[in-house]
């Protein structure tokens, strides 16, 4: 059974903090610890504008976020690391290349759909990125609860 579950993607303030406030929303009172991180982290920086009013939109908040940097203690901690892109798993593997075999994309029960990134981008493509986190996180439910 997974109990720590790590999210990752670039940044930490767009899909990783929306991908966590999704699945934390989803495992409410399972006792599952889920967090996020950026492999080029804006450290420090609150959740993107944009992502968080589609989260409000849907009902959820996560106003708590602080961007942090992956590190090595991170991974190895976490029973299951989810990214959003192909590249992200392979620049993992270079910080911690042991973790590989719990490091998986978030779309990996979608025919491995990766999640483009919004950032920058206009509120369309904020709404498409939620829509896709949604469908993953709805994906991986079977396999976590």
């Amino acid at each position: 059974m997974f109990q720590n579950i790590l999210i990752v993607c670039v940044g930490n303030i767009c899909r990783s903090p929306a991908a966590e406030a999704l699945l934390l929303h989803r495992l409410q009172g399972k006792g599952i610890t889920v967090s996020s991180a950026g492999i080029g982290a804006l450290v420090g920086n609150p959740m993107d504008k944009l992502a968080h009013q589609v989260l409000q939109e849907h009902g959820l908040e996560h106003t708590t976020h602080r961007a942090r940097q992956v590190d090595s203690e991170m991974l190895h901690q976490a029973d299951l690391i989810l990214t959003m892109e192909q590249s992200h798993i392979q620049h993992l593997r270079q910080i911690a290349p042991e973790v590989h075999g719990k490091t998986f994309l978030m779309g990996k029960w979608l025919d491995g759909m990766e999640i483009p990134d919004p950032f920058r981008q206009s509120k369309p493509a904020f709404d498409h990125v939620h829509s896709l986190l949604t469908q993953t996180v709805e994906s991986w439910l079977p396999y976590l609860e």
